[in-house]
């Protein structure tokens, strides 16, 4: 019988790990956007040791993947900055945005057809998104973005004629944004999203219902869901052609139907159906057959699957749960006879799932398969740290949710009677919310005897639209607030160590970062990834679908232009007074390396220890294996050395 391993002791924040920095990127790639085509599996996989490039994967499902493409091309739409819905995949051709151009290409499937693709769009200063093909009429209907003239680039509804003439027409225009454009079965109806500034995709949209003649001409367009104050989400065509959608009318981001009385409530729940519409091509529910929908809905935090069914003997809806190890799911998308998805735990990284559509009505627990890991389990699950569900007063009389992470790493344990350092964590956005899925980016941390709270402060999804809404009018000053006290709480629970409290955030959590360190004496340090430290500067200096998120987040501007500098870090350099690591990508233009350097300069000029790392090819995010692992790297070294935590 073999010994059991030695457990050292070591101080918190010393231990050694078997979670490298290259293990965040190890075979590793990111899993995006799958389509189902009949009994053939599309995918992206986002891969850091190729530079971030976004390979288009094709599967008969039961056999071997292989990529679409050349290792030339990588499939990404720039369109709204944050792309998404970048490639259609249909049973003749897939069509996809290349990175490269922005272009939109036709790659034939056909058998005798070269894969050779050919470009459906004409060159110019334009991205596309979001596709659905009009077969009848021989187009593809898409989201466009003309940037081509002065001033914001013009978003519109188009068709892009398949026949190779380079031609591309708008069909719709007029609002500052548009998506999820979808025909009906029998190509008689089009439907679509729209919304205008200020407002973004979860603040107001309108969910708008034309007819299509057979030249394809729009008539009678009705705005049939959405309103001021209403946020809808992902609609969707069921098989008999019934209109369904995600609204947040009843507070909760909850399934509706349109029939001819209007809509009709399919499943009222105190939870979330949807996402934050960062993305394009987003699904959080999809059509298995007739009667049934396969959805995924979030309570406190975790997500989870459910099958919707309609009652047999009454009107209305039966509702399922259905059991599976996952807390994080998305990207749902179906097939008559195939189900798939994006499915992660606590212990198992991201994977690409598959079930038969016929298990789902028999079995609480239905098979799944595996189609594809984001990366194989690279660390025992004795070393990975257990999220814990937590909820705490924010001090002003309301509540704030996040997850813990205590140290852990089977072979060290800590020096009696001490506290181990914390790592508050602010996801960005801010609308949007961590997760409890494995993140080896987090666990990195945790596995070195650091403590880690992740943090879903007020402004966060998931909870509902009365707590997203909470943040309105308030960034800088709830998300702030719940930073704090999430600190202060652990440190009351014995749980942290009161002197050894860090922050990290990147983009919009970079801001909570800055403007806690500013605002509070309650942390040592912090870290801001591409993050904001001059309001005025991003409302003034940023890209369209974001230029007037500000507007209900801060205030207009510059009508409030006193309150941004009031809340800006940059303008109160005099109160911050502890060590910050800035890391920064030099093409972000979501947030220009302006404002990191100006950060820089001013905690310099203080003789405050800080440091400026900076990724000359990088942009609003790290996507390149040496720029992830080197981030990280620089970032345990800083702390370490400002906190006196040795090497």
């Amino acid at each position: 019988m073999s010994k059991a391993k030695a457990v050292k002791t070591a101080p918190y924040g010393r231990w050694e790990s078997p979670i490298e920095a290259s293990t965040l990127t190890a075979n590793a790639v990111r899993l995006d956007a799958p389509q189902l085509c009949n009994d053939v599996a599309y995918w992206l996989e986002s891969r850091p040791d190729e530079g971030g490039r976004n390979v288009l994967m094709r599967q008969q499902l039961g056999r071997e993947p292989r990529e679409l493409l050349d290792a030339s091309t990588s499939v990404r739409t720039r369109a709204n900055e944050y792309g998404g819905g970048a490639y259609l995949a249909t049973e003749e051709a897939v069509f996809a945005v290349f990175d490269a151009d922005q272009r939109v290409y036709q790659i034939p499937l056909k058998q005798g057809h070269s894969l050779t693709p050919a470009p459906l769009t004409p060159k110019g200063d334009y991205c596309y998104s979001d596709f659905c093909l009009d077969s009848a009429r021989n187009r593809l209907i898409a989201v466009r973005e003309d940037h081509s003239g002065a001033g914001e680039p013009a978003c519109t509804l188009v068709a892009i004629d398949l026949n190779g003439s380079l031609t591309v027409t708008v069909l719709v225009e007029g609002a500052d944004f548009y998506s999820n454009p979808r025909l009906s079965h029998r190509g008689d109806k089009l439907c679509w999203l729209s919304w205008c500034h200020p407002n973004m995709p979860w603040d107001s949209t309108q969910l708008t219902l034309a007819e299509l003649d057979a030249g394809g001409e729009l008539h009678n367009p009705q705005v049939v869901a959405g309103s001021d104050g209403e946020s809808v989400f992902q609609p969707s065509w069921s098989p008999s052609d019934q209109l369904f959608f995600v609204s947040d009318r009843s507070n909760w981001w909850n399934l509706y139907r349109h029939d001819d009385t209007g809509a009709v409530s399919v499943l009222p729940m105190a939870a979330e159906f949807a996402t934050p519409q960062w993305v394009f091509g987003m699904s959080t529910y999809g059509f298995c057959g007739d009667d049934k929908i396969l959805c995924t809905f979030t309570e406190n935090g975790q997500w989870q699957l459910g099958l919707i069914t309609p009652k047999k003997t009454q009107k209305g809806y039966r509702f399922s749960a259905l059991k599976s190890p996952m807390t994080q799911i998305s990207n749902i998308t179906t097939s008559a006879e195939h189900l798939m998805f994006i499915g992660a735990n606590a212990n198992r990284a991201p994977a690409l799932y598959h079930l038969l559509s016929h298990s789902i009505g028999h079995a609480a627990a239905p098979p799944m398969a595996i189609v594809r890991r984001s990366q194989a389990d690279m660390v025992e699950p004795a070393n990975l740290a257990t999220p814990k569900a937590v909820s705490y007063p924010t001090g002003d009389g309301e509540t704030c949710h996040g997850f813990y992470y205590p140290p852990c790493n089977a072979g060290y344990q800590a020096e009696p009677d001490t506290l181990p350092p914390l790592i508050v964590m602010c996801h960005g956005g801010p609308t949007g919310a961590t997760s409890s899925a494995l993140n080896y980016k987090l666990q990195f941390w945790t596995s070195r005897g650091f403590a880690v709270l992740d943090v879903n402060y007020r402004g966060s999804t998931g909870y509902g639209r009365e707590y997203r809404d909470s943040l309105k009018s308030h960034w800088g000053v709830k998300d702030v607030a719940d930073v704090v006290a999430g600190a202060q709480y652990l440190v009351e629970q014995k749980l942290a160590h009161p002197e050894q409290l860090i922050i990290r955030g990147s983009s919009a959590g970079g801001y909570t970062v800055l403007a806690a360190l500013t605002f509070s004496d309650t942390f040592s340090a912090g870290a801001s990834l591409y993050g904001i430290g001059d309001l005025t500067a991003l409302a003034e200096d940023t890209h369209k679908f974001e230029s007037r998120y500000l507007d209900t987040l801060v205030g207009p501007y510059p009508e409030t232009k006193q309150r941004y500098l009031d809340r800006s870090p940059i303008a109160h350099i005099a109160q911050l007074n502890c060590p910050v690591i800035f890391l920064q990508g030099l093409k972000d233009k979501v947030v220009p390396p302006a404002q990191a350097e100006a950060m820089v300069k001013a905690l310099t000029d203080k003789g405050i220890a800080n440091e400026y790392v900076t990724f000359a090819n990088e942009g609003h995010g790290f996507r390149a294996a040496d720029s992830i692992e080197a981030a990280i790297t620089r970032e345990l070294a800083f702390y370490r050395k400002v906190l006196n935590l040795g090497e």
